[in-house]
C-alpha cells in the first residue's frame, strides 16, 4: 500500500525527505539513533520516526530498501509510547552484513539479532499488536514466506501508541533508505506457527 503522509508526523526529522509516488525517500542525520542504556551505558532518542496514533491491537507493515554501508545504519518499524517504552524492528547494519534486529525497550533496551544470507533488496516487515505482545515477523523479495523474528511482552496497559516508520544513523550522516509501502489495520491473524 502505497505510504499516506497525510496523517503522519515527526519525532525528529530527518535533513532530507520526499515523497515520490507514493514511497517515502529520505536520508538519515549525524549520529541519530534509539537507545536506552544497557551495555553501551548512553541514552538516545535522536532517530527519525515518521507516525500516527494507534490504539488497541493492530497490525503494521511496511517494505523498503537501504544502502547500507555504515556500522549500525538501520531501517524499518517502531512502535511507540515515549522515550523509556518502544520497540523498533527490521534491518540493522552490523558485522558487514545486513542483520534482522529488533529492539524492545521498557526502561533499558535490549537488542536482538540475526544474519540474513539472502540476496534480496527489498525487505517486508510486520508487527503484530495483541494485548501484552507484540509478533515480530519479516519476508524478503526472494523469500515469499512471512518467518518469525520474535515475540516480544509490551505492556499491555500502553493502549494509545505511535507506530511507524523508523531510520537511524548512529556512526554518520546520509543513510538512504526508501519505504516503499505502509500500512496499518486491524489484527492480519492471530496464528502464530
Amino acid at each position: 500500500m502505497p505510504i499516506d503522509l497525510s496523517e503522519m508526523s515527526w519525532l525528529n526529522p530527518p535533513p532530507e525527505s520526499r515523497e515520490e509516488d507514493g514511497r517515502l525517500i529520505a536520508r538519515s542525520g549525524l549520529e541519530t539513533d534509539f537507545w536506552q542504556g544497557t551495555y553501551y551505558g548512553f541514552h538516545r532518542d535522536s532517530g527519525h520516526f515518521l507516525h500516527r496514533t494507534q490504539k488497541g491491537d493492530f497490525t503494521a507493515e511496511t517494505s523498503f530498501v537501504g544502502r547500507y554501508e555504515a556500522l549500525y545504519d538501520q531501517a524499518g518499524l517502531m512502535i511507540r509510547h515515549d522515550e523509556k517504552r518502544w520497540m523498533k524492528c527490521g534491518i540493522e547494519f552490523t558485522d558487514g552484513a545486513r542483520h534482522f534486529s529488533v529492539v524492545v525497550t521498557n526502561g533499558h533496551s535490549d537488542w536482538s539479532a540475526f544474519r540474513l544470507t539472502d540476496d534480496f533488496k527489498e525487505i517486508f516487515v510486520r508487527v503484530t499488536r495483541m494485548g501484552d505482545a507484540l509478533f515480530v515477523q519479516y519476508r524478503t523479495d526472494t523469500q515469499p514466506d512471512w518467518r518469525m523474528a520474535r515475540l516480544a511482552y509490551f505492556p499491555p496497559a500502553l493502549t494509545e501508541l505511535s507506530v511507524g516508520l523508523t531510520f537511524c544513523s548512529p556512526q554518520r550522516a546520509g543513510f538512504e533508505v526508501e519505504f516503499r509501502s505502509f500500512s496499518l489495520s486491524d489484527v492480519e491473524s492471530r496464528d502464530i506457527h
